[in-house]
């Protein structure tokens, strides 16, 4: 089968496109043959070796993806035909990809593939984030970083159906589009948008910030922050890590939350089922409905990587493996 490869730690420019061997049914395992895959910062990372996760060299990427079963162990509860989401972690970027039962999700049949592919990684991770780490509550306020990016959109469609009011930041004009898509309900640039929130706020701040950004930006999150405000941290897409001077916390019970949603359901992947189930009944309303900026031909997953290794993404970005 096809796949792609990342055969050395030489960023997105080096991953190529080769025939590799189908992979073996295991037990407790789903064959998949995918027709779309996602596309996130992590393989990004992992094409540098920058990722926490470091798989030997040579390796598929790909943590997401969306097609229908060929073959499936027993108590598996799927079937062949059966159309599915599913959460490989790696190996999504192929033609075919074993997946251990725990992280393979039904997919309605009104839902396409590239739907499909955009969800597991953006909408679980943000869904935790949202209800477990940060406990939103109905009629909060969330401020919502890199909102023109996949985590972004997710975390703007999940807030505003948990009937959180959203303010969402881009970092450029041509980004304000796709946040408005998502549903948020104001935008503001980057630069300068703690003044933004605090007009937005009446002084106040919001409840929540979701940051999967980091960099220069950090503080002023923090100082965006009403009382008891919950600053989520997801990643650091601008490559700089922050530091908190932990005297800012105490001037208005700040809370700093690490979203560490890889840790949380690895000892236990029925987790992730839960978590699909939740979000399930979201999707089938429309209140999901992940915005895809572009769709890539597996051929041309260099490129697919670099659209969001220069933050030039509007929405989701996928792979097509087949038509």
């Amino acid at each position: 089968m096809r796949a792609a490869r990342i055969t050395s730690l030489e960023g997105p420019a080096a991953v190529t496109v080769e025939d590799v061997p189908e992979p073996t049914l295991e037990a407790g395992d789903v064959l998949v043959d995918v027709h779309e895959a996602g596309v996130s910062f992590p393989d990004v990372l992992m094409s540098r070796g920058l990722y926490q996760m470091r798989p030997n060299l040579p390796f598929v990427p790909g943590a997401e993806c969306a097609g229908v079963v060929r073959e499936a162990g027993e108590g598996t509860g799927f079937g062949p035909g059966d159309r599915v989401a599913a959460f490989p972690v790696l190996g999504a970027f192929a033609e075919t990809v074993a997946v251990p039962a725990a992280m393979v999700f039904p997919l309605p049949d009104d839902v396409s593939f590239e739907v499909g592919a955009a969800l597991p990684m953006n909408y679980l991770t943000v869904h935790f984030a949202l209800t477990r780490r940060g406990q939103l509550e109905r009629g909060e306020d969330v401020l919502v970083h890199g909102a023109a990016g996949g985590i972004g959109t997710a975390a703007i469609q999940l807030a505003r159906a948990m009937d959180a009011r959203v303010i969402a930041v881009v970092s450029s004009e041509d980004k304000i589009e796709t946040a408005r898509a998502a549903g948020a309900h104001h935008i503001l640039l980057a630069d300068g948008f703690l003044e933004g929130v605090k007009e937005l706020t009446q002084g106040r701040g919001v409840d929540v910030v979701v940051d999967p950004v980091g960099g220069d930006r950090f503080t002023d999150s923090l100082r965006s922050l009403a009382p008891e405000g919950r600053l989520l941290v997801i990643g650091f897409t601008a490559g700089q890590i922050p530091e908190v001077k932990v005297n800012r916390l105490l001037l208005n019970n700040l809370s700093v939350i690490g979203v560490g949603w890889g840790a949380f359901w690895t000892p236990d992947p029925s987790y992730l089922r839960t978590q699909w189930e939740a979000i399930l009944p979201l999707l089938e309303s429309g209140q999901l409905a992940p915005p895809i900026g572009a769709r890539h031909p597996l051929d041309d997953v260099a490129g697919a990587l670099a659209e969001i290794d220069e933050r030039r993404a509007h929405g989701k970005v996928t792979l097509t493996i087949r038509q």
